[in-house]
């Protein structure tokens, strides 16, 4: 088939042939002739407030589907508005195709109106970009930034289209497969080092399994609670993982790093085996990277090879897709279970024993008070709710740690957190995204006052598509992660942190035609949070919690992940 089309429609029509059916955007000059086509094209468009809040959302489609997400800007600042959304997707592994206007090309380089470098600006934070200068080559080039965004570890790329490429004309011939000569995937794992991983998971007397956001990517949850099942091992998720072993599981741990658990982090010290699945040895999860699993051989299995022994030596690397690596090691592990699984099943038994031992000795419980809202007891009562099958998106700062702690996630794709950038204001805008992809589930969009603030425009875009998200804002009336920091390492010298001017959130909601309410006291904050998801439309809630408390426990800057602090500083007894 080939047909005479625009540079816009045959866009369109690669994003179709891709399962696109909605693109996150805003739109500008350059990238008209794309809107005019966009009118009367079956995917929807939804206008955000942003063009941050565009990649974003986008993000949080991908993040709640595992399909690509799509955003769209226009030249210029439109493009670099982008920029973050790109960063925060790189660093989560979030598969995104972000679509960029660009001058015509005869302007390019002549300082023409809204012209910027986009080319240039987002080489070093998308996992690869295309410049489209040539109508002949843009459905190939359309593809080929789908295939890869999507396949190894997943990342954004970024199309940047000339808007002579856009109004031109050409034939349209459909592309059914892409090769890429210099793009290569390893997903299988070796078969030896394979067989080598099972045999060291029935050697090891204290087993312990790591499970980071590689998972999730992977759709390897099945496989990796049958390794768990069979091994008898316990495990924990990272702040990226959370979901992939379902919260609820007994072997669930928690999560590990600054604000694990004491549980999680004694078990990553004590370990004589600890078995990475796509993970990155964050520096917030292994704290002094030289005291970090120091009794503990590694088993690391990642689909990217750069991520292997780059921060902690492997002594069994295997590259490969974690869902196809963990079938096979599944297999390996009940074949040799006959010979082995006894071997050490008295070292076994009392690794659980030890792990059990710590979980009752520092169990991580929420706090309560009859006079204040905890945020703990926010996190408790959302939990409540949840019944861990709710979709949680969070912003980032202390209530994105009470949140992880106290929120359990029994199925994969739930939790929706900017992980390795930490943007502020990525919560409501990647709420917007899962709701558009899973309109029928309950999602909760949960806020810090400041980091809502700085997205609070895209209120607007909930009610413009009616979509039913839950905004449940955690107001301490600072910018808490930071005062925490500064009270314990800064000699409580609050500075810039108090966020005192906060608008009043009934008439904020009601200004932009939704239900909003205010929370101040424990007694109210159940019926309240009912309320908001009885409520079939958005819902915008501002709980007033206890403004001094400080997320625990804690693992300090620079100290080893067994080196926690437990609880704030007890007052000292004065001699008389």
């Amino acid at each position: 088939m080939s047909n005479l089309m625009s540079g816009a429609r045959i866009l369109l029509e690669c994003l179709a042939r891709e399962g696109v059916d909605v693109i996150f955007g805003y739109p500008g000059g350059v990238t008209l002739p794309l809107y005019d086509v966009i009118y009367d094209n079956p995917i929807r468009h939804v206008l955000v407030r942003h063009e941050e809040n565009a990649a974003f959302s986008a993000a949080g489609y991908a993040r709640a589907t595992g399909k690509v997400g799509v955003c769209c800007a226009t030249s210029g600042p439109g493009a670099t508005n982008l920029t973050t959304g790109l960063v925060d997707a790189m660093m989560d592994s979030i598969p995104v195709v972000a679509l960029t206007g660009q001058v015509t090309s005869k302007l390019i380089g002549s300082d023409a109106f809204q012209e910027a470098d986009t080319f240039g600006i987002t080489r070093p934070c998308t996992k690869h970009n295309f410049l489209v200068k040539d109508i002949k080559e843009l459905a190939q080039i359309v593809h080929e930034a789908f295939h890869i965004a999507s396949t190894g570890r997943p990342g954004p790329v970024l199309v940047d289209i000339t808007k002579d490429v856009l109004q031109g004309q050409a034939h349209y011939t459909p592309i059914n497969e892409i090769h890429l000569p210099g793009y290569k995937v390893v997903t299988d794992g070796h078969a030896g080092q394979i067989r080598r991983a099972a045999q060291m998971m029935w050697e090891a007397q204290r087993p312990y399994v790591y499970a980071g956001g590689g998972i999730l990517a992977a759709g390897a949850s099945p496989e990796l609670k049958e390794l768990v099942e069979t091994l008898d091992a316990p495990a924990v998720c990272t702040l990226m993982g959370l979901g992939g072993l379902p919260g609820s599981h007994p072997n669930f741990i928690s999560m590990p790093g600054m604000h694990g658990s004491y549980t999680a982090n004694m078990g990553m010290y004590e370990c004589d085996l600890l078995i990475a699945l796509g993970v990155r040895f964050d520096d917030r999860v292994t704290g002094r990277l030289a005291a970090f699993a120091p009794h503990a051989k590694v088993i690391h299995v990642d689909i990217d090879p750069a991520e292997i022994g780059k921060n902690r030596t492997a002594d069994l690397p295997i590259v490969g897709d974690v869902k196809k690596v963990l079938g096979k090691l599944n297999r390996n592990l009940k074949e040799l279970e006959p010979e082995m699984a006894s071997k050490n099943s008295e070292g076994r038994n009392a690794w659980w024993k030890q792990v059990r031992g710590w979980q009752a000795e520092h169990p991580l419980e929420p706090v309560f008070s009859a006079d204040e809202i905890k945020p703990q007891h926010l996190m408790y009562e959302i939990n409540k709710l949840s019944d861990g099958k709710a979709i949680v998106s969070v912003d980032v700062g202390q209530h994105q740690m009470w949140a992880a702690q106290f929120i359990k996630f029994d199925n994969p794709r739930t939790w929706i957190c900017s992980g390795g950038l930490g943007s502020m204001g990525f919560g409501l805008p990647a709420a917007i995204g899962a709701q558009m992809a899973h309109p029928d589930q309950t999602v909760f969009a949960i806020c810090g006052d400041g980091g809502f603030q700085m997205a609070l425009p895209e209120l607007a875009t909930l009610v413009n598509y009616q979509l039913p998200v839950k905004v449940i804002i955690m107001n301490n009336g600072y910018l808490g992660m930071v005062r925490q920091w500064q009270e314990l390492f800064y000699n409580n010298r609050l500075s810039s942190v108090e966020l005192s001017a906060f608008p009043n959130v009934e008439l904020l909601a009601a200004a932009y035609g939704m239900k909003g309410r205010i929370v101040h006291t424990p007694m109210e904050l159940a019926s309240a949070l009912k309320e908001a998801v009885d409520e079939p439309g958005p819902y915008l809630m501002d709980v007033r919690v206890s403004q001094f408390e400080n997320v625990y426990p804690m693992v300090p800057a620079g100290a080893a992940i067994n080196e926690m602090v437990l609880a704030p500083p007890q007052p000292v007894a004065v001699p008389r």
